[in-house]
């Protein structure tokens, strides 16, 4: 029984993905005494009314005596918004079911032993999985200070990103490049380093299928960059360059803001990025920098679309520099979590075992 309402919970906190950071995704269902659906609610922008909130307000008085159904522990910390803990017992209900511990330190079991203490009846861990996969990139800031970061890249069977000339456009197809920008719909940033800039001008949105855009970020040592390029018009989208000390802050681009690096590492960049709030972030970078990235732990995920075709060519670019491996047994190991096709082309997804 819990389960189905707690899909419903899920699927309600999923409309909000790519809006919600710094905060989690929530979703939340009010059952009155009877077990009737008598609201729903998810938490749709940070400064915003919480999951449990708005389902509780929509079941006003029928929710007396009912049960709230969430997809993360109830709050307990007055952060923009109350606690949605004092909110439920407000409510006057009588059972919370819930999916997932809230690891935010200032929670982190708290809104749980509140609400028991109150009396009511807890019950965790409905749909734990699929509660941990919906909110991987907010539980891994939260953990490791940094947002969880998935690169992406477009290849040709014999795993070519471009030919000996530089030519890419357009290696995979068009249901391909829309599902990229269905991708940037749902992360907080896109980053890409200087030679990205330098060698293809990118526009790196969502094309208008979220509102606002993400941040575009360029990684740039020397801040070799060119006057004019799609990135510098923040009309259209809000764009950050990073770069590190050595790099003169006068020859930032006009328009785009600056960001000054302890040093010019994709490392630095991402803990500057989760004070920013950013729960996650896409690489759409060159192969050195991606290299980094990796070596760095700043890649969590990679999403690789494989074109039917055959590039050749010995000089012919590949998705990754060196990675300084020597020995098989030195390799990075995960898992394929998700594979299936893009037209003709084909999506692969990997995860890190970390």
């Amino acid at each position: 029984m819990w389960e189905l309402w707690m899909r419903r919970a899920l699927a309600l906190a999923a409309l909000a993905e790519g809006h919600t950071s710094p905060n989690p995704l929530v979703g939340a269902v009010v059952l009155d005494a009877g077990g009737r659906l008598v609201g729903e609610g998810f938490h749709a922008r940070a400064g915003k009314d919480h999951a449990e909130v708005g389902a509780l307000r929509q079941a006003g008085t029928a929710a007396c005596g009912g049960t709230l159904v969430v997809t993360l522990e109830p709050c307990c910390h007055h952060g923009r918004t109350p606690p949605c803990s004092e909110a439920v017992l407000r409510a006057g209900i009588r059972r919370v079911v819930i999916a997932l511990e809230d690891p935010d330190p200032r929670v982190a079991g708290g809104g749980i032993r509140q609400l028991r203490e109150a009396g009511l009846e807890v019950i965790s861990g409905v749909l734990r999985q699929e509660a941990l996969q919906q909110n991987r990139a907010f539980l891994h800031r939260i953990r490791s200070g940094r947002p969880f970061g998935i690169l992406k890249w477009a290849m040709s069977l014999d795993g070519r990103t471009a030919l000996p000339n530089g030519a890419s456009q357009w290696i995979s197809g068009p249901p391909a490049r829309d599902w990229v920008h269905q991708l940037r719909s749902g992360v907080d940033a896109v980053i890409v380093g200087g030679g990205t800039v330098r060698a293809d001008d990118p526009l790196l949105t969502s094309r208008g299928r979220r509102s606002p855009e993400p941040l575009r970020v360029v990684l740039s040592r020397s801040l070799d960059l060119p006057d004019q390029a799609q990135l510098w018009d923040t009309a259209i989208a809000p764009t950050l360059v990073a770069h590190g000390p050595d790099a003169d802050p006068q020859c930032l681009p006009a328009g785009p803001e600056g960001l000054g690096l302890s040093g010019c590492e994709p490392l630095q960049l991402m803990e500057a990025l989760a004070e920013r709030g950013c729960n996650q972030v896409l690489w759409e970078c060159g192969p050195e920098l991606a290299a980094v990235a990796i070596q760095q732990g700043c890649v969590q995920e990679i999403a690789a679309v494989v074109a039917p075709k055959l590039m050749g060519g010995l000089a012919a670019r590949t998705p990754l520099g060196n990675l300084d491996f020597s020995a098989m047994d030195q390799v990075l190991q995960g898992e394929w979590h998700q594979c299936e096709p893009l037209g003709r082309d084909w999506l692969l997804c990997w995860r890190s075992g970390i």
